[in-house]
């Protein structure tokens, strides 16, 4: 497996903890909530493509 995979998927579980917290100290509705995982989601494919590619 590559080790570029192993991080992104290490940050994105650390990201979603993160955001778990905050979500409740902020009290987001589900929508936000989906939101901003959507935005995460896209912006660590498109770092992942930048890596690959090269």
């Amino acid at each position: 497996m590559n080790s570029g995979l192993i991080l992104l998927v290490f940050l994105a579980l650390l990201f979603a903890w993160g955001l778990n917290r905050v979500r409740r100290a902020l009290r987001l509705g589900p929508v936000g909530y989906v939101g901003v995982v959507l935005v995460f989601v896209i912006v660590m494919l498109l770092i992942w493509g930048q890596t690959t590619i090269r």
